[in-house]
């Protein structure tokens, strides 16, 4: 999936982001909740990844203090999710290929590492970044996430699973302290709901190059029948979110 497809995607969900980013909103919290067990809540220099609309950026500022926050994304269209603050610095673009902060006590990341192509290289990139003993947080997908999608169409992002994850992490030279992962299931009406929720959050970013028609449509909706949950009689969408925190050697 090409970087500038993937920004054009999440700018045309920005406006229904928030509404629809249900799994989202639920993973930036726990997150944050993760972190305040491993960071402590005084920091000077924070990149975030992937800001977005500012679901999880919300969370950190209030519950962490710094002296300058660097937010990161692919389009400027997210800075009107933000109100003027003297502390934060912006860096517009792909993270694969913009020079990062340096000298940063903490770099964090939530629900946006799934999309990046060549992950070693940033992890090195993010390692060099960090002063020694500083902290690298982040939430991201593994292989099950959107398993729907991907059994109906064969569209969808190729995840690493956690122990790949975890096995990335300390090749690059971090100390793995936490890892996390967890099976949220979201439930709709009609498969069609689904495809809504999809659209409204952006992360039909997946389909490169891929169009519904009626007749496939029509399809997907009566194949997405298998899914159908016994109990409730409505139709799942799987997330599966993982949480690492790792730090730098002193």
């Amino acid at each position: 999936m090409k970087t500038d497809q993937v920004a054009q995607r999440f700018a045309q969900a920005q406006s229904s982001y928030e509404q629809h980013a249900i799994a989202q909103r639920r993973v930036a919290m726990e997150l944050v909740q993760y972190m305040q067990a491993h960071i402590p809540v005084n920091l000077q220099r924070i990149l975030e990844i992937g800001c977005g609309s500012g679901l999880f950026t919300r969370q950190l500022m209030q519950h962490y203090s710094f002296d300058q926050l660097f937010l990161n994304d692919l389009y400027p269209e997210v800075k009107q999710h933000f109100e003027e603050d003297g502390r934060i610095y912006w860096g517009i673009g792909n993270i694969e290929t913009l020079p990062l902060p340096q000298s940063l006590d903490l770099v964090v990341s939530c629900s946006a590492l799934q999309w990046v192509q060549h992950l070693d290289a940033l992890f090195v990139k993010i390692y060099q970044a960090l002063n020694p003993s500083g902290l690298f947080c982040f939430a991201s997908y593994a292989q099950d996430n959107l398993k729907e999608i991907k059994v109906l169409t064969g569209q969808g992002l190729e995840y690493r699973s956690p122990p790949q994850m975890v096995e990335l992490l300390e090749s690059c030279g971090f100390e793995v302290l936490m890892q996390e992962e967890q099976h949220l299931i979201l439930e709709f009406e009609h498969p069609r709901e689904v495809l809504k929720h999809i659209k409204a959050t952006g992360v039909q970013a997946t389909a490169e190059g891929f169009r519904w028609s009626k007749s496939s449509l029509q399809l997907f909706y009566e194949r997405y029948q298998k899914f159908q949950l016994s109990d409730s009689q409505k139709y799942p969408l799987t997330y599966h979110p993982i949480y690492l925190i790792a730090r730098k050697h002193p």
